[in-house]
């Protein structure tokens, strides 16, 4: 009886019993994938960290070797031509140097975001200038000492715009237009967003070329491209970019005001960057809602302050080299349209042409009619919207010294006093 109850063999039991002292097979396999993983999870982190290594000191022989072959100031300029950082120069980084060495321009292929439209409406804009008055700089007060004169030589060459005249296509101005969620009088909306916070920092100040634009800065680029043929869309400080506010509409126009901080680049190598930033751009633009006519276009620096241009430029080969600052004032700085967009050809409903215009006609004769708003704000309201999405704090009324103690006594408040040297609300401070 003993035998038929005991039918467990000793293989059985080594397999089962976990108190005989031995692993299963099994479990020992299991074991050993556990550890293989473990290692090399463990493995990946430090291959990481040695590709980083490697690479770190690859990069810093490298910069050393470049101190050692072209010194701190051939260093300077090929790190402003550097854009990656890689210490090499790719052919797209080494343009700008054959471009100015070989005279021929290529043309760029910008990102348009719509296709030209050769039978579509054009407009010319004129550009005029008056040079920045170099006695309202702070440094004319000492006959500029201690400014060596390399520096201010793309100050000093700067007397007249780039490109007097230029026609546009009225399609291209479709930039302008709000989105579709921001569609009622009064809207204010970012044509080129700001990309500078806290984490970003400023962009750095040893650069003489402004990278290629792209979807809507490639318009912004063309009209500021009159004045200087190197314009900085997006500025190095905020505030940086485009915000535009819709002042008027009807069924079939937009009257829209914009605004537009960036600033252009004076100098070219060898001599250091000097960084002109005017203190804003304001705008203006009446414009169909398919963007197929422009009636009005005007875009200029403002000259109602007595300081609207903010000025800085380098003294050393690298980032933290010494940096003077300046402001100064610039009388006139301004686009604007000789008149609304217009056809080259005119056709019939049956699409046949009954008229053309070319370089050896006399220009077609348009009457325009007066455009009737049927909502509208006032030019001051929307340009205090537009400082409220660029400056949060302009939510705050700022007075006049006579209008504020009338409303702190008529409000029974406190008066706080600001003094600057030049204005809190713009680039000339």
């Amino acid at each position: 009886m003993a035998a038929d109850v005991d039918q467990t063999h000793p293989e059985d039991e080594r397999k089962i019993s976990p108190q005989n002292g031995h692993q299963s097979p099994a479990s020992g396999s299991w074991i050993c994938r556990g550890m293989w993983t473990l290692l090399l999870i463990g493995a990946v982190p430090l291959l990481a960290f040695g590709i980083k290594y490697y690479q770190d000191a690859q990069l810093l022989k490298r910069h050393e070797e470049s101190i050692r072959t072209l010194g701190a100031e051939g260093l300077f300029l090929f790190s402003s031509l550097d854009t990656d950082h890689d210490l090499y120069l790719s052919p797209e980084e080494f343009k700008p140097i054959a471009e100015k060495l070989t005279g021929i321009t290529p043309p760029v292929d910008f990102e348009e975001e719509l296709a030209h439209d050769p039978n579509g409406e054009t407009l010319t804009l004129e550009a005029k200038m008056q040079p920045l008055l170099l006695d309202s700089m702070t440094k004319s007060k000492d006959g500029f000492l201690g400014v060596s004169r390399s520096s201010l030589s793309g100050l000093r060459s700067w007397k007249s715009p780039a490109v007097p005249a230029s026609s546009f296509t009225a399609s291209q101005f479709r930039a302008f237009l709000p989105p579709k969620n921001k569609d009622e009088v009064g809207d204010t909306w970012w044509v080129i967003p700001s990309e500078l916070n806290i984490f970003t920092g400023y962009l750095p100040n040893n650069r003489y070329h402004p990278p290629s634009p792209k979807g809507k800065e490639v318009l912004i680029h063309s009209l500021l491209s009159m004045f200087h043929p190197r314009p900085f869309i997006k500025s190095r400080f905020a505030p940086q970019g485009a915000v535009a506010c819709i002042r008027a509409s009807n069924d079939f126009y937009y009257d829209i005001l914009f605004r537009i901080h960036a600033e252009f680049q004076l100098n070219d190598v060898p001599d250091f960057p000097f960084w002109f930033t005017p203190g804003k751009f304001i705008g203006n633009i009446v414009l169909s809602k398919d963007a197929s006519h422009v009636r009005h276009f005007h875009l200029y620096v403002p000259s109602d302050r007595s300081l609207n241009v903010d000025m800085e430029w380098l003294y050393g080969a690298s980032e933290s080299s010494n940096m003077e600052v300046d402001i100064g004032y610039l009388p006139q700085l301004e686009l604007q349209a000789t008149g609304p967009s217009t056809p080259s050809i005119i056709m019939d409903e049956e699409g046949n042409i009954i008229d053309s215009q070319d370089g050896d006609s006399e220009p077609i004769q348009f009457v325009f009619e007066d455009i009737q708003w049927t909502s509208e704000i006032s030019e001051k309201e929307a340009t205090r919207r537009l400082e409220v999405t660029l400056y949060p704090f302009k939510k705050v009324s700022y007075l006049p010294f006579s209008e504020a103690f009338e409303r702190a006594a008529a409000e029974n408040k406190l008066v706080h006093s600001i003094l600057l040297w030049g204005a809190l609300d713009d680039q000339s401070c």
